[in-house]
């Protein structure tokens, strides 16, 4: 029985990573601050992951083979998840993103090595415990996270840069309704002037993922994104083949904000690292239709 600690995880691909666990017959323990339950089966530690104080008195004496960090967004809660955990695990996971990639803009799929986190500046003390400028610094955020975990020699990690997600009945995201709103109305969906694909992965296979990389030893950055990009008209046309009434209309906008996964640069990762490792990914084309229909549900 392995014994996993996941940090988060009460919604969309985090859950359901800790299904996985538990069916495999790990023994789950899953922090979070307490407003919510976490999945049947799992031990509950109540902490909040932002007071060093309050994680190390949850945590006691426990420790762990792997712990799986679902929610951090900035290189303080990296630092005191790395004095927390230090002797405490054999693995640390983070989970990641691509807007580690946002000053990148290649027409290849970008691979690891073009963000090193080692060598990316940590800076705490900017406003990380300000959620607006934490939001809008969401990939710089993440960026720097990595560099704290990276500079700790002594707690191997993984830091797991996730692709936009797509697909299920739970998206909070609210961006495939944002689509099917406008195709139902016929309103216009704004998008760049030169609008670029990028990868995408399907919450099923991120939670796959997550939970093959808690059973590998594979150490450092990892891109997870299914086979081929998506273009925003790839992406309205599954929405209209679900709402036949509609109407796809897209408006170049050269200022203003654009609609969701609608990117004036590239978003496409290179998958090779987690091919070579040993991870199957499936095509984004051939699961975006139940991606949409999962999320939309019948009655659109």
């Amino acid at each position: 029985m392995r014994e996993i600690c996941v940090i988060g995880g009460n919604r969309y691909f985090g859950k359901r990573l800790i299904d996985r666990l538990t069916a495999a017959g790990d023994r789950v323990t899953v922090i979070n601050r307490g407003s919510s339950a976490p999945p049947a089966g799992t031990i509950h530690l109540i902490a909040d992951r932002n007071d060093e104080n309050s994680l190390e008195k949850a945590l006691g004496s426990r420790t762990f083979d792997v712990v799986v960090d679902q929610v951090c967004y900035s290189p303080r809660q990296a630092e005191i998840a790395r004095r927390a955990f230090a002797g405490r695990t054999r693995r640390y996971v983070m989970t990641s993103t691509v807007e580690v990639y946002e000053y990148e803009d290649a027409a290849a799929p970008v691979g690891e090595g073009a963000v090193d986190a080692r060598t990316v500046a940590v800076d705490p003390g900017l406003p990380w415990d300000d959620t607006e400028f934490l939001d809008a610094h969401y990939g710089e955020g993440k960026r720097q996270a990595e560099a704290v975990f990276a500079a700790e020699p002594g707690l191997p990690y993984v830091a797991v840069r996730v692709a936009h997600v797509l697909g299920g009945d739970d998206d909070f995201t609210g961006r495939v309704q944002h689509y099917a709103d406008r195709i139902r109305a016929g309103e216009p969906i704004a998008v760049p002037p030169v609008n670029h694909p990028a990868t995408y992965i399907h919450v099923e296979e991120i939670a796959d993922f997550l939970f093959w990389t808690v059973g590998e030893d594979f150490t450092g950055p990892v891109n997870a994104a299914s086979h081929g990009t998506l273009t925003t008209e790839e992406l309205c046309e599954a929405i209209t083949a679900h709402l036949p009434d509609g109407r796809t209309l897209l408006r170049a906008v050269d200022v203003g904000e654009v609609s969701p996964f609608s990117f004036s640069r590239s978003y496409g990762m290179d998958n090779s690292r987690a091919t070579r490792l040993g991870f199957s990914f499936g095509d984004a084309r051939t699961w975006l239709p139940r991606a949409v229909a999962e999320t939309l549900g019948k009655d659109d």
